[in-house]
C-alpha cells in the first residue's frame, strides 16, 4: 500500500522533473567550461575541485559508473588539456586525476557563475531552508552510496 501513497508519486514526479532539468543545467555548464563537453563534465569538475587528485576508480565508484565510463570521460577531459594524471606517491601502478591550470581556471569561473545565478534564484529564501535542502539531498544521496 505505501508504495501508491501519494507522497511517493509527488516524490517521483518532482524528481523525474528535477533530474531532467539538472542534466540540461550541467550540459550547459560543461559547454560553458568548454564547448566539446558531456553534461557529465561538470560534476566531475566538481568533485576534483572540492577533493583534489583522485584515482579515476574512485571517481568510477563515488559517480556510480563503470570504469569503461570514467575512463572515456576522463580522456576527452585529458586530450581537451583540462586535466592530467600523475602518478599516486601512495601507489606507483596507480595515478591521480588533476584539474590543469587551465581546467581549474575554467570551471572556478563557471562554478562562480553558478553561485550567482542561485543567490538570485533562492535569495527570497529562508537560509534554514537551504540548509534542510542541502541536508536531505546529501541524505538521499547518501542513500545511493549505500549509507543508511
Amino acid at each position: 500500500m505505501w508504495q501508491h501513497a501519494p507522497e511517493l508519486l509527488e516524490l517521483e514526479r518532482e524528481l523525474a522533473v528535477f533530474l531532467r532539468r539538472a542534466r540540461a543545467f550541467s550540459g550547459e555548464l560543461a559547454r560553458e567550461v568548454h564547448p566539446e563537453l558531456e553534461p557529465a563534465a561538470y560534476g566531475l569538475f566538481v568533485r576534483i575541485d572540492d577533493g583534489g587528485p583522485q584515482r579515476a576508480t574512485d571517481l568510477a565508484v563515488y559517480f556510480g559508473v563503470g570504469k569503461a565510463t570514467i575512463s572515456r570521460q576522463l580522456r576527452v577531459l585529458e586530450n581537451l588539456g583540462l586535466i592530467y594524471r600523475a602518478p599516486d606517491p601512495d601507489d606507483g601502478r596507480a595515478s591521480l586525476v588533476h584539474l590543469t591550470q587551465r581546467g581549474r581556471e575554467r570551471f572556478r569561473a563557471v562554478r562562480e557563475a553558478v553561485r550567482a545565478e542561485y543567490m538570485r534564484k533562492l535569495g527570497a529564501w529562508d537560509p534554514v531552508e537551504i540548509a534542510e535542502l542541502a541536508r536531505l539531498l546529501h541524505q538521499l544521496n547518501a542513500m545511493s552510496d549505500g549509507e543508511s
